[in-house]
């Protein structure tokens, strides 16, 4: 969730977990992060949510913030573990940096090295190695040393260019913030038929001017407070809102519950090395 002011989110992870269709399969870790401009409050279990105190008694208690993940865990690589849970976080530029991936990309470390051992992983998962090396690549513009926040086209073009690195991998849906953006890349993901295909994301934004979404069954909550929203779930939440199923390699920068910008699929010809890259222009918010 991105918005423009802060709001009481509450989560019956449960719920959510069933309304995507899994109905208990993913009983391998959750984890919530409430962000408080440059910090996060960051829960995150390996057991289930289904049997979790600590996620009844947020469902009530969450903090109010503009921008909160969530993440409820199915294990693909490393086993059930508070290391291998996410969403993952890590310190840049004197920030809270969090992420957090549905899919899954078995040859990720053949395909992508880490350089330096400013960010290590602490599990074993694809998706933390992930992170770490988009932080890596991130690093230039956030360790440029004059302490200014890098525009939003800047990371959105390094974020654009890292997915396109490594889609062809397997699936890879992740949402990643900064504190002051959310980035949200779609790609495929296992449907109800047991198929990867698009859509891998979707996408509701919502203005102050209309009518407040209402949420109570679908496992969200949020306090009745009129501003800008956006939200982002595997599957759409409600049946009667109008849910954006997100195109495949379209990534999406969501700052203050607004679509700030966004990047289509990235093109990449193969066939001949010596031509550059196809790359689509980001339309920037005004």
């Amino acid at each position: 969730m991105s918005s423009r002011y802060p709001t009481s989110v509450g989560f019956s992870l449960e719920t959510l977990a069933q309304r995507g269709g899994h109905n208990g399969p993913h009983k391998d870790g959750w984890g919530v992060a409430y962000f408080e401009g440059r910090d996060v409050f960051l829960l995150r279990e390996s057991s289930p949510a289904a049997e979790s105190e600590l996620v009844r008694f947020m469902e009530v208690n969450g903090p109010p913030s503009n921008l909160v993940l969530s993440h409820i865990r199915l294990a693909t690589q490393g086993r059930p573990a508070l290391r291998n849970t996410q969403p993952f976080q890590r310190e840049l530029g004197g920030r809270a940096h969090l992420f957090a991936h549905n899919g899954s990309m078995p040859d990720v470390r053949e395909a992508c090295s880490l350089t330096t051992n400013q960010f290590t992983p602490v599990g074993e998962t694809d998706s933390e190695f992930a992170f770490c090396c988009l932080l890596e690549r991130l690093g230039s513009l956030w360790n440029g040393g004059n302490g200014n926040l890098p525009s939003v086209e800047a990371r959105l073009e390094v974020v654009a260019e890292f997915a396109t690195s490594l889609r062809s991998l397997g699936a890879f849906n992740f949402v990643y913030a900064d504190g002051d953006t959310l980035f949200v890349h779609a790609h495929i993901r296992k449907q109800n038929d047991g198929v990867e295909r698009p859509p891998g994301l979707h996408l509701l934004v919502r203005s102050s001017n209309e009518q407040a979404i209402d949420l109570t069954q679908s496992g969200v909550m949020l306090a009745p407070v009129a501003q800008e929203l956006a939200l982002v779930a595997s599957v759409p939440l409600t049946d009667d809102e109008p849910w954006e199923p997100i195109a495949p390699g379209e990534v999406i920068a969501l700052r203050q519950g607004c679509v700030w910008a966004r990047v289509p699929a990235i093109q990449t010809r193969r066939a001949d090395p010596s031509r550059q890259t196809d790359r689509q222009s980001v339309q920037a918010r005004a």
